[in-house]
């Protein structure tokens, strides 16, 4: 067998249908598309249309819903798993890494489920006030590198300054 003997399974290769190309294409007149209505037509339908009947989006409010871009993503690990791993030392996101736990494409969180006996020395993104309490009640320190922002009332109980008064 040489180069010049290779060719393609039958069935393989078939030439592109040329739409609307006269009646003796096999695809013209109507060029594929039935006759009337409006799939038939030239240009695009709404994305949603159900052709005048009332849309789902309109019928079930919460089947439009919407995508927080801004949303994070976090590598999640409760408590109650880093009692299992007994891991010595500082624990951190690389040594849950190194251990298999977490990857290291998101930020970690530490929750509260589970019960924690040892003192750890923990540092990570972000810590449930649950999971700070059991840590800290074990003889653990917490580390918070990223804590969340405290909005309204709470922010300004958590300054220890008093609001201005007006008047």
């Amino acid at each position: 067998m040489q180069q010049h003997d290779l060719r393609p399974n039958p069935g393989a290769k078939t030439n592109r249908r040329r739409i609307g190309r006269g009646t003796g294409s096999g695809q013209g007149t109507t060029a594929g598309k039935g006759t009337k209505g409006q799939q038939a037509r030239s240009g695009l339908t709404r994305r949603g249309f159900e052709g005048g009947q009332i849309s789902i989006a309109k019928r079930m409010p919460y089947k439009r819903g919407f995508t927080n871009h801004f949303r994070v993503e976090f590598a999640v690990v409760n408590v109650g798993r880093l009692e299992e791993l007994e891991l010595e030392g500082l624990v951190d996101q690389t040594t849950l890494a190194r251990a298999g736990v977490v990857d290291m494409h998101h930020p970690l969180k530490i929750l509260g489920e589970g019960e924690i006996t040892r003192a750890i020395q923990l540092r990570a993104d972000r810590v449930s006030a649950s999971a700070k309490a059991k840590i800290e009640a074990a003889g653990g320190s917490v580390e918070e590198l990223k804590p969340r922002k405290v909005k309204g009332a709470a922010a300004e109980a958590a300054t220890d300054e008093p609001a201005p008064s007006e008047g």
